[in-house]
């Protein structure tokens, strides 16, 4: 065929009828991840987030104060609300009722008419059309007007006008819907994800009561799951207090902070604690904009100008031999920034971090009024604010050698690398993995049976230093903290913040975490988590952090090898492989530590892309995540206690 011959071909092949037109909800159902982030564990309890949001909205508008979540048997799901109940008469320009335009319709809804809301939660927008397209089955049922109303769906299309079947003097919205497993990787919802983001909705919203039940039978028990009631009388402080719950606190009670200016009310509340990590949660309009914003760099303008002319005023620097820094304002500092925009501008990866530019400047006047008459009125807790600056500010001045070591090592050329480092030859950071290996021994097998290309290995030697409790210089002068930066070739400090990660020349996008299948492995997993968390949240946050997951056994009969991961699975093999279902004749190893097994056996099953299996680490939800790392890993015993009789029945410890 000659060159002119394929062009003619391909224009005859691609014509106008080639160029597809989404109606509806095809799109959604298409490309359900542009909209709902992914389809798989995100994915699936977003839609729940959808529909209580629009509850949340009658909320902030005041029409509303009960919401009722339940996971029903099927992993359906259904959200009640006392609000006015979504409009059912028929809809203008579409036609139809709008109960269906709003359920069928994309970006349809009272959020767009500032008439109906003032500001409105839902990163998108899309709504509960969203989740009508993404579900098998949708029943909605409208409480309004005297009567009640019913309309059910199947894969977003209608299957009858919407129809009164009885009357009511209630007033609300019930929406019931069941995600469509063809669509979703996983159908199972987490009642622990819901529950950390109605019990942030609660903070977020006082006054609000919101019901998480689980309906679905527990098979060993035969009972019906949790039941948690989440309210707030006052908001952010009771938030605050949830959050440092098992941190020391410097003052009795946090600061709160309320004002509006331009249509913007802005809530907050902060207290200081004797930990040494800044613990900074932000919320536009409900969302978690965890990339911060225009808001949070207020917030910190505010507070750092304004302690700063407190303590200048009263003389509390004057002793010091050297400049207090910005940073030193923000160690030991828990604050929850909360701002309702009414035309919120997201930037950012993740579209979570605030654009508006006004919102800086009335945040920062808000924060000045507010935390200057605290200072005035309360001087023994500024004080005791004060002293917890300075003590920062010396501890810094101390961590600066240890600092600027970790500074200097770049990650130029390999110059610097530390020692026991095991480098790939492969230099496209995309393309290489860092295990962090538990012990030198594993670390030996590691080197091994890894793939020299792309695979570098670090060992670590025995469990690293707890961050949780340690200041930021023993963090600098501990060795294998310091490897694990310089291995990485990241630097602290960035245009925008000072104490942020720079991964400009970060090395590897896979940083793996690979320890014993035992107690003390696990351990050594939560301190090097820990540590990600609280010095590198930026490398969980791009999802470059996982967890290895080498096998717990390996079974033989004759020369057949298996390798199991889990309890089940080893039972599955051993009935498989045995004629009355026991272990008898067969051979099976229980690994307690990498380093029993051979490189060839630790490439096969734990690092060789194939065949391994590697657990991802992300943040379903950074409040949740500050008050589990703080609970686990801090001081105080009781709340770690508590957890662990909760949890107990999850445990596999090696006895």
């Amino acid at each position: 065929m000659t060159e002119e011959e394929k062009i003619q071909n391909a224009e005859s092949n691609y014509g106008a009828n080639n160029i597809q037109v989404l109606e509806g909800l095809e799109a959604v159902r298409k490309r359900p991840a542009m909209y709902i982030g992914d389809v798989n564990v995100r994915g699936l309890h977003h839609l729940v987030y959808e529909v209580v949001d629009n509850s949340i909205d009658e909320a902030m508008a005041g029409w509303c104060d009960t919401i009722g979540i339940e996971i029903l048997p099927g992993n359906s799901i259904s959200v009640v609300d006392n609000g006015r109940g979504i409009p059912t008469g028929m809809h203008e320009k579409e036609k139809r009722s709008a109960l269906e335009v709003v359920l069928t319709v994309l970006h349809a809804g009272g959020k767009f008419d500032k008439g109906s809301y003032k500001v409105s939660g839902g990163l998108h927008g899309v709504g509960v059309s969203c989740v009508n397209a993404l579900s098998k089955h949708l029943k909605a049922e409208i409480h309004r007007e005297g009567k009640v109303f019913v309309q059910e769906y199947e894969f977003g299309k209608p299957l009858y006008p919407v129809k009164v079947v009885g009357e009511s003097s209630d007033h609300g919205t019930r929406i019931t819907f069941t995600p469509d497993d063809t669509i979703f990787l996983t159908s199972e919802y987490s009642y622990d994800i819901l529950a950390a983001r109605m019990r942030e909705l609660a903070y977020l919203n006082k006054g609000i009561t919101i019901t998480l039940s689980d309906r679905r039978i527990n098979s060993e028990t035969g009972l019906e799951g949790k039941s948690e009631t989440f309210h707030s009388a006052n908001g952010l402080v009771d938030f605050i207090n949830y959050l440092d719950e098992n941190r020391e606190k410097l003052t009795p009670e946090p600061v709160a902070i309320q004002g509006e200016a331009d249509n913007v009310p802005v809530e907050i509340s902060l207290e200081y604690n004797t930990s040494y990590s800044e613990n900074l949660h932000s919320y536009v309009n409900n969302i978690n904009t965890h990339e911060g914003g225009t808001h949070l760099a207020g917030f910190r303008r505010g507070l750092t100008r304004t302690l700063k002319a407190y303590a200048d005023k009263e003389g509390m620097f004057s002793k010091l031999k050297f400049e207090i820094n910005g940073d030193d304002f923000r160690e030991g500092l828990t604050a929850i920034i909360s701002v309702k925009v009414p035309e919120p501008q997201f930037e950012g990866q993740t579209k979570t971090k605030l654009g508006n530019n006004e919102v800086m400047g009335i945040v920062d006047k808000i924060v000045s009024e507010h935390l200057s008459n605290y200072l005035e009125e309360h001087p023994k807790e500024a004080k005791m604010i004060v002293d917890k600056v300075v003590l920062a500010a010396t501890a810094r001045h101390a961590a600066r050698k240890a600092r600027e070591m970790v500074q200097r090592k770049g990650a130029l050329s390999g110059a610097g690398l530390p020692g026991k480092l095991a480098d790939c030859s492969e230099r496209n950071p995309e393309m290489t993995e860092l295990y962090l290996v538990e012990g030198d021994s594993a670390g030996g097998s590691a080197k091994q049976g890894r793939d020299r290309k792309f695979q570098a290995i670090l060992p670590l030697r025995g469990k690293i230093l707890n961050v949780e409790k340690a200041m930021q210089h023993r963090a600098f002068e501990s060795e294998e903290i310091r490897n694990i930066y310089t291995a990485l070739g990241v630097t602290i400090g960035t245009e925008e913040d000072s104490k942020a990660l720079n991964i400009e020349k970060l090395r590897y996008h896979k940083i793996i975490i690979m320890t014993d299948a035992d107690v003390d492995g696990s351990h050594i997993s939560t301190l090097i988590l820990t540590f990600f968390y609280r010095y590198m949240p930026e490398l969980i946050e791009k999802g470059y952090v996982y967890i290895a997951t080498p096998p717990l056994y390996l079974i033989k009969k004759g020369k057949t090898e298996r390798y199991c991961w889990t309890e089940e699975q080893r039972q599955a093999i051993v009935n498989e492989l045995s004629t009355d279902g026991t272990d008898k004749g067969l051979h099976i190893q229980r690994y307690k530590g990498l380093g029993e097994m051979n490189p060839e056996q630790l490439w096969m099953t734990t690092m060789n892309p194939e065949f391994r299996t590697l657990r991802k680490i992300h943040i379903e939800n950074g409040a949740e995540a500050d008050y589990i790392f703080s609970m686990l890993m801090g001081d105080d015993v009781g709340p770690r206690r508590e957890f662990i009789e909760q949890n107990a029945t999850y445990a596999n410890i090696d006895a």
